[in-house]
């Protein structure tokens, strides 16, 4: 296995600045494709056994993510006739841009990474194979970045780790603001 997956070389970062782009991450099978490509490159044809899916169907969505520039051809190798390409993501994590394209074309809109993670860990919950936490409170703006970026250097960790396992897990952190009660100062 490789040490810092994927096999390929990519960009850590990528901003999403179309609604295209956005509207390529947001089909669950694209995502789906983008988390397999995560580990290592792959041909149409493994990504299309480990998705479950006809060649024609994942042929079509890596179609979509390559013209919104979220996959490239990172390789190929000739087998028989047919030059078979192998497929990779173009950064490791994107981001949606909070501002609108240069093109002057309409803002991009956001999506919320919990909402996926709380769809996905349902079936974990109701196994008893869900671990997590949710704390509250009361810090500044600065501490809260302060916090993130420490999370952030988690995360590349964890997107670092040696893939093994049978067991894809997902990761979901954050920090945001509630709306939730404190007590006044004391007097």
């Amino acid at each position: 296995m490789v040490d810092n997956p994927p096999d390929y070389e990519l960009a850590d970062r990528m901003a999403l600045t179309t609604a295209a782009q956005v509207k390529a991450i947001g089909h669950p099978l694209r995502t789906t494709i983008l988390q397999l490509l995560h580990e290592r490159a792959a041909t149409v044809t493994e990504l299309a056994a480990a998705v479950e899916r006809p060649k024609s169907t994942v042929a079509h969505h890596v179609d979509v993510l390559t013209r919104n520039g979220l996959l490239q051809v990172v390789r190929t190798r000739r087998v028989r006739a047919i030059e078979e390409r192998f497929y990779g993501r173009t950064a490791r994590m994107f981001h949606v841009a909070a501002e609108p394209s240069p093109a002057g074309g309409e803002e991009s809109g956001d999506f919320n990474d919990f909402e996926v993670a709380a769809r996905e860990s349902a079936a974990a919950f109701g196994q008893g194979r869900l671990w997590g936490f949710i704390r509250h409170a009361r810090i500044s703006e600065e501490q809260a970045s302060r916090f993130w970026e420490r999370m952030a250097e988690l995360v590349a960790e964890y997107d670092r780790l040696p893939r093994s396992g049978e067991t894809m897990y997902g990761f979901a952190i954050g920090i945001y603001p509630t709306d939730h009660p404190t007590l006044p100062a004391p007097e």
